[in-house]
């Protein structure tokens, strides 16, 4: 069984992707759901979360995922150790998915998959790429983050350049052409 990762900036369209693969019966392995299951579940996970970032960014057993952000996305390093805890584990999630799966390929579909090295054992990588204001646009009519709040988060991925660079595929989701062609033809690929 192949394993393919979908990844892209945030607001490219990689989660709307990825459901058009789900749609045509590919499982999908969603990252970051994952890793926010974890940071709820995973007691080892929240007592090292705990002692890294403070007692506060959990309410009872409920991560606060506002104070959270506000120490990873203004501080490097913290994020960086954040994803040191996080990833591991969600890593062992995938493999451990992997082998309940029988299709011909899956999918892990994860925003800062290169960042994370969780593309490392991965038979290839799709990037879904995007213009920064679409975006922009996008996020702004989908969160409830700020401009301010999503340049943040936008500069603490890897460039779109970097991560076509680094990826086997790309997709354009700038909203000008049909991604469902370009979708179907991966996918006849990835079943030969």
């Amino acid at each position: 069984m192949k394993k393919i990762g979908i990844t892209g900036g945030i607001g490219s369209g990689k989660t709307y992707v990825a459901s058009v693969f789900q749609s045509l019966g590919i499982p999908i392995f969603n990252a970051d759901i994952q890793a926010k299951k974890i940071m709820t579940s995973s007691r080892k996970l929240i007592k090292l979360l705990k002692e890294e970032f403070g007692n506060d960014i959990y309410k009872d057993s409920d991560l606060n995922k506002e104070k959270l952000a506000s120490i990873v996305f203004s501080n490097s390093d913290k994020l960086q150790k954040l994803n040191s805890l996080v990833h591991p584990i969600v890593k062992e999630e995938f493999n451990n998915w992997c082998k309940k799966q029988t299709s011909p390929y899956v999918i892990k579909e994860a925003a800062i998959l290169f960042e994370s090295n969780s593309h490392i054992g991965l038979d290839a990588v799709i990037c879904v790429s995007a213009p920064l204001d679409l975006r922009m646009r996008r996020l702004l009519n989908r969160d409830d983050y700020s401009k301010k709040e999503i340049k943040k988060r936008i500069e603490n991925q890897i460039s779109q350049e970097e991560k076509e660079k680094l990826s086997d595929y790309i997709i354009v989701n700038d909203e000008k052409d049909l991604l469902l062609p370009k979708i179907i033809k991966f996918h006849k690929e990835l079943l030969s």
